[in-house]
């Protein structure tokens, strides 16, 4: 019995669901455009505006309203300047590698079956013929270079339309808080909408293309796809620690020279990093984290199609069936649409204690709809009962199996969100206690941090090692593969929620350097410090999806490889799993080095102009922003390479000289330390930065007692946050990169591992 759903409505759904996300996201970035931020030309126009503001505005009178209004659009400009040609100038080192890994995997697939353009045997399928290795080859070669394209244009409309919205979020908040929050909502939705949109259509569109070749050659067909998550997830390596390094280089430099020695407050016009700081949150924060949520939606879609063109589906041609993945995903976009009212136009935001709780009920809500779309999804769509194919042996599996699959990666996705925020939002004791021992000086607010860090990973853990129980259990690899994107189909909420984070960032930054009054910094830094816990709760969700994808891209790539069993008592595997564990503390070290160099050379850039440019503390004369800028540009495209190397070279090492069983040991071994490390580095390094804020903002009795900005204790949590900056903005969002890139990585390379590998032993 096959699905419900015929194939041509499959057809029409799914592309039509990505428009509806496209034409989504243009409407929200619409909506933001309507908040001008240029000062009108014409005298008449300059003065309706002038009264218009006037209207709306009563604290800030005695400053000339269009003279704000011209500085905050000078400043969007000088950061949107900066973040463009910095990304101009890293995509163009992009290129060059993308090109050279093209090439490397043509030619490592090609050589699989000597070049040879004859039909050959199905691997799974025995008694049909399969396409040529070489047409494999060619079209994973061109489904990696389509996957990095779209990864590498996700990150970049996400950067321009957060350049867009920070000024105009600035002057949104002399209104009130809610509608700040609203523009800085929208515009990280624009970037939710546009990166689920164009990750699916993308998809659906290679996967049609390159049926006319393949045809009935299913097998073939989604191995050659698995090649766009490899593109989209070595686009986003590359961005998140090129971005990572960048952003922190600077925001370590700003802070310590700035804050600790020179007591001005953060983003001062007055300090020379300031630019490079809020360039860094555009190109770190949101440019890195929509490549890599980009990276994760398609690894694990290509897992979930691998895994079902092997099974049942794939042998009776059922496009339903297999596209099940796409349909979730367009399920996602609906639901998300529907989420998205419920923040913007159902609830409105009065206070500044409404926002966190908006943002938390996002997730919740579009949690719960989305359960019941997947219902509807998986009750349709799939047939009644199938086989799955589960190492060498063909499981049973019935839709509702599915349907409990998905949904567990789901609410596994909303507990990681949930236990993230409990960790990192200053309303909860954790976060309070590791203020409060800013009281006896740094020392103790960094072990109180670490040991927040560590403790937080306790309950996610118990979360995915659930999700993965039941889905295993459930429906095999498949049922991981379609867990993981469970967890990535309310994509575009958890992006909207997490690109929020830099605009509000950005937006205070703005505030503070136009000279505002302080009561609108009080209400971006209210926004801020919400996003600081949101932007937190993304990268749990980034984490926590890695950890399901990798481990099913593990899956397909072990029956790929043709490998029985991994057995951890043979030698090789055990080595494999202690090397592997290795890597996360590798890849980190080399990323924290480099922002601590680079911090270095900006700390002594910053003291130089402070101590050489006369009256630039009194704020007579500007100080030079562009040479900080390049600083922070040249460290971060010298110092992305070492640890991208690292994490592309690792695999093809590992399974060309020492074979299929090694590597599945460094797979699984940089798996499950990759997780704890990343888990803990983001969560410290997000609970130091809002101890800190809470200090600052001096909300309650208790943070009142720790002193105003300036204080010891202020000190002391300024120190732990600058410690905790790398941890959570450049090695913990980077570690579930390498889990996921090393997986995807493996299976593309399979069929040459299997045929090749392991040199080391047949030469020995």
């Amino acid at each position: 019995m096959g699905s419900m759903m015929s194939e041509g409505v499959t057809q029409v759904l799914i592309p039509l669901a990505a428009l509806i996300g496209i034409v989504f996201a243009l409407i929200q970035w619409f909506l933001v455009s309507k908040v001008k931020v240029s000062t009108g030309l014409t005298e008449s126009g300059s003065q309706n505006q002038r009264n218009r503001l006037i209207e709306e505005d009563d604290q800030e009178v005695g400053v000339d309203s269009d003279q704000l209004v011209f500085k905050c659009a000078e400043i969007q400009s000088a950061i949107s300047v900066g973040a463009t040609s910095f990304l101009y100038t890293q995509y163009k080192y992009l290129a060059i590698f993308t090109a050279v890994f093209a090439a490397i995997i043509f030619l490592f697939l090609g050589s699989v079956k000597n070049f040879s353009t004859k039909s050959e045997a199905c691997t799974y399928n025995k008694g049909n013929m399969c396409k040529p290795a070489l047409a494999n080859a060619f079209f994973t070669t061109i489904a990696f270079l389509l996957g990095a394209l779209t990864s590498v244009l996700s990150g970049f409309l996400g950067m321009k339309i957060a350049t867009y919205a920070n000024a105009r979020t600035t002057l949104e908040a002399r209104k009130s808080v809610g509608s700040a929050f609203i523009t800085a909502f929208r515009s990280g939705a624009v970037m939710g909408f546009l990166l689920a949109a164009n990750g699916l259509l993308v998809l659906y569109v290679s996967i049609n293309l390159f049926r006319m070749y393949y045809g009935d050659d299913w097998e073939g067909l989604f191995e050659s796809i698995t090649g766009y998550g490899l593109g989209g997830s070595s686009m986003a390596l590359f961005g998140r620690v090129g971005g990572g390094i960048y952003t922190k280089a600077a925001d370590v430099g700003a802070d310590l020279v700035g804050k600790v020695e020179r007591n001005i407050p953060e983003d001062d016009p007055r300090n020379p990093a300031v630019i490079a700081d809020n360039v860094g949150d555009n190109v770190g924060d949101i440019a890195g984290m929509g490549s890599d949520l980009f990276g994760s939606y398609a690894e694990s879609s290509c897992a979930a199609l691998f895994v079902a063109s092997i099974s049942s589906f794939g042998a009776s041609h059922d496009f339903s069936a297999m596209a099940y993945p796409l349909l979730i995903s367009s399920m996602g976009i609906v639901v998300c649409l529907i989420t998205m009212f419920f923040a913007t136009d159902f609830f409105q935001i009065k206070d500044v204690a409404d926002i966190e709780p908006s943002l938390k009920r996002q997730l919740l809500i579009s949690t719960v709809l989305m359960t019941a779309g997947i219902a509807i999804v998986s009750f349709t769509a799939l047939p009644s009962e199938f086989t799955i194919f589960n190492f060498g042996a063909n499981k049973l599996v019935k839709n509702w199996h599915i349907f409990f699959c998905v949904s567990i990666g789901l609410w596994a996705g909303l507990v990681i969100g949930y236990i993230t925020e409990y960790y990192t939002s200053s309303a909860y004791s954790p976060v309070r206690d590791v203020a409060d021992s800013c009281k006896t000086g740094a020392a103790t607010n960094v072990i109180f941090g670490l040991a927040l860090g560590y403790k937080s990973v306790i309950i996610p853990v118990f979360a995915i090692s659930v999700a993965i129980y039941v889905s295993f259990s459930l429906a095999a690899m498949y049922g991981i593969a379609v867990a993981a994107l469970g967890m990535l189909s309310t994509i575009s909420t958890g992006l909207a929620i997490d690109a929020y984070g830099p605009i509000s960032d950005n937006a205070g930054g703005i505030a503070e350097m136009a000279g505002m009054s302080h009561t609108i910094r009080e209400r971006t830094d209210a926004l801020d410090a919400a996003g600081n816990t949101t932007a937190a709760i993304g990268k749990g969700f980034a984490i926590g999806s890695a950890a399901l994808v990798s481990l099913a891209l593990f899956g397909a790539f072990v029956s790929r490889a043709g490998i029985e069993t991994v057995d951890v008592l043979t030698p090789i595997v055990f080595i494999g799993l202690l090397i592997g564990a290795m890597l996360p503390y590798w890849f980190s070290a080399m990323t924290m080095k480099s922002v601590g160099s680079a911090a270095l050379k900006m700390v002594e850039e910053v003291r130089r102009q402070f101590n050489t440019i006369p009256g630039l503390m009194e704020g007579t004369t500007k100080p030079d922003y562009a040479t900080c800028v390049k600083i922070s540009t040249d460290a971060s495209l010298r110092e992305m390479i070492p640890p991208g190397a690292l994490v592309m070279i690792t695999p093809l090492v590992a399974g060309t000289f020492f074979g299929v069983e090694a590597l599945a040991g460094v797979l699984a071994g940089s798996l499950v330390s990759g997780v704890q490390i990343a888990i803990s580095a983001s969560n410290t390094g997000g609970a130091w930065d809002n101890a800190k804020k809470y200090i600052e903002a001096g909300g309650s009795e208790h943070a009142r007692t720790l002193g105003p900005k300036g204080s010891e204790a202020h000190k002391a949590a300024v120190i732990g946050d600058t410690v905790g900056d790398p941890l959570k903005d450049t090695s913990g969002p980077s570690l579930n990169i390498l889990i996921k890139l090393m997986a995807v990585e493996s299976l593309v390379f399979a069929p040459f591992f299997a045929t090749h590998g392991g040199l080391f032993f047949k030469w020995f």
